[in-house]
């Protein structure tokens, strides 16, 4: 009987994509997921019910927003860890808490009573998943993100103000700083340009799948 050496599998990898709006979080997942072959799994953008009505005023209707993005996001990381196939997440769900509910908490646009609920939802959701393997943060100015904003045509993120740009990237460089859950790659999106530029998409790719070995 001739033995046989068993295949091993390949290790399955989950990959977090975070930053501010108009990083290029979607962009990137797409495009890693075409050359990896890895599944992409987007934001609930074009879809969400709450968002242009967010934009249009944000202390009505930031908890209900917040509550919709957590509410999704949690099923997507549940089902990414619970899966078999590795994959490339278009934002994590603690940057939910961490950035944008903290950020309209402190801007006065979301009340301290519905923040509080939010926040220890939040943290019974978290409580029961699995970080991602790697972290890629995309660090942008915010003349970047609001050059890509504009370039990628959205209505409702036209009326995005600069200064709440400002202190989401303030929220995410503490954030980032701190992270504790896993590795962490940063991506200077001012000086690489990884949708137009095969060259540094070849390099983030590269140094994601370093990170992960």
């Amino acid at each position: 009987m001739t033995s046989r050496t068993p295949t091993r599998r390949p290790r399955k990898a989950f990959v977090g994509i975070a930053g501010n709006i108009g990083s290029g979080k979607s962009s990137l997942t797409r495009l890693l997921s075409e050359r990896t072959g890895w599944s992409p799994c987007y934001e609930s953008v074009d879809d969400n019910p709450y968002l242009d009505d967010f934009y249009a005023d944000m202390p009505r209707w930031s908890f209900e927003l917040q509550v919709y993005f957590l509410s999704h996001r949690f099923r997507s990381h549940k089902a990414i860890v619970e899966g078999r196939r590795s994959v490339i997440l278009d934002r994590v769900i603690y940057e939910d808490a961490e950035i944008f509910a903290r950020t309209l908490f402190e801007l006065g646009k979301m009340d301290e009573r519905d923040y509080r609920t939010y926040v220890a939802l939040y943290g019974v959701m978290t409580d029961y998943l699995r970080p991602p393997d790697l972290l890629v943060y995309l660090k942008a100015s915010v003349p970047t993100l609001q050059r890509q904003i504009a370039a990628r045509g959205r209505g409702m993120e036209q009326r995005i103000q600069r200064d709440y740009l400002e202190r989401l990237n303030t929220r995410y460089e503490e954030w980032v700083s701190g992270y504790k859950l896993g590795k962490v790659l940063t991506v200077e999106v001012d000086s690489t340009d990884f949708v137009n530029r095969p060259a540094d998409l070849d390099k983030v790719t590269k140094r994601i799948e370093r990170a992960l070995r």
